[in-house]
């Protein structure tokens, strides 16, 4: 037995097994290559009363439960070459509020051409353009949203933000009234609007606004997977204007618009713009069952009617489908001339307003 083995039996030990297997001669021979230590070296190396030495950790760490106590700095011989400091790391980012949805913003620096001029010779409201009548009276359609979207109307309206443009039947303006209020709220000094294409099985918006229109609305219904409603979003050169199409159409368009992908879809647009107005073209009321749908996820409805032309009761029944749905809901008079209001009444809820080549606003 070597003498290493013989200390190790006596402390109660195992014998050490080494993994090169050396033999107990040039293990003694390496013991007797080992400097020789003095008396008083040899007493302080053991520990107290005897004992053995403390193991030595590695620098900067200790056993489970061992407070860690830093060695001294060594100073560089003089001749070696000089430290070179590491790197200081980045601070970490903080993590990320899971409940803050980012607010939106552009994917691309590209922005969609609106081709205001042409709007403007056809009768569109256009920002920054000399005052007109059509302008006037959406001021005044757009002031009444604007308050129940943004908490300053006396009551609170649940989804205020959400506001939908409908009609009875095609043909009745609701397109243009939608495309009008969405470019006089871009006027707006305080407020953004986001105008989404919700005519799905007639989207009208792109030929209006002279664009070509890509993946959309339906899309993210049909694939939310591969669609991320927030990047179909298009930002136009109209500064706080942003658009969402239609997208593909779909023969069961009525039932993706009823199903929990698009209430999510829409809490997702709410959140990702919580400083815009969100103005929806609808389908006509009596025509589908898409917009009845719509309506069930809105806070404030425009109800968009043709004097002349639509019937009295068709309105009525037009309100009888949304009725219950939204907190507040308006109508505009469309089309209507001179000061006569055509034998239609105002059914609003809190507000009626009236537009037309001369009609004034009444409630």
């Amino acid at each position: 037995m070597s003498l290493i083995e013989r200390a190790v039996t006596r402390l109660g030990g195992n014998p050490p097994v080494f993994p090169d297997e050396k033999s107990s001669a040039d293990l003694n021979t390496a013991l007797a290559e080992e400097p020789k230590l003095s008396s008083i070296e040899r007493l302080m190396a053991r520990g107290p009363e005897g004992q053995p030495p403390a193991p030595k950790w590695p620098a900067g760490s200790s056993p489970a439960g061992a407070s860690t106590v830093a060695a001294p700095p060594v100073a560089a011989p003089a001749t070696s070459a000089p430290a070179v400091s590491a790197p200081t790391a980045a601070p970490a980012a903080p993590e990320a509020d899971p409940a803050a949805a980012p607010v939106w913003t552009p994917q691309s620096d590209t922005l969609l051409h609106i081709r205001l001029d042409a709007l403007r010779r056809r009768g569109f409201v256009v920002p920054d353009a000399k005052t007109n009548l059509t302008g006037e009276e959406f001021r005044v359609i757009k002031r009444p949203l604007i308050a129940n979207a943004f908490g300053l109307s006396a009551a609170p309206v649940k989804n205020g933000k959400r506001v939908m443009v409908t009609s009875a039947f095609p043909g009745e303006g609701k397109s243009f009234c939608a495309i009008n209020l969405a470019l006089s709220i871009a006027a707006e000094r305080d407020h953004k609007v986001l105008l989404v294409d919700a005519d799905v099985a007639r989207p009208s918006i792109p030929r209006e606004l002279g664009f070509t229109a890509g993946a959309g609305l339906m899309d993210c219904l049909l694939d939310p997977d591969n669609h991320e409603v927030a990047d179909l979003v298009l930002q136009t050169d109209v500064e706080k204007l942003a658009l969402l199409p239609a997208g593909r159409r779909h023969e069961h368009a009525t039932e993706l618009l009823a199903s929990q992908a698009m209430s999510k879809l829409l809490d997702k647009l709410s959140a990702r713009f919580p400083d815009r107005l969100i103005i929806f073209d609808s389908p006509p009321l009596l025509v589908t069952t898409e917009a009845r749908v719509l309506a069930s996820y809105m806070g404030q409805i425009v109800l968009v009617v043709e004097a002349g032309r639509t019937p009295k009761a068709a309105v009525s029944e037009a309100i009888s489908t949304i009725d219950g749905t939204a907190d507040v809901i308006g109508m505009v008079l469309n089309k209507s001339s001179g000061s006569s209001t055509g034998g239609y009444g105002y059914y609003g809820y809190g507000y009626g307003y009236g537009h037309g080549r001369t009609a004034k606003p009444r409630t």
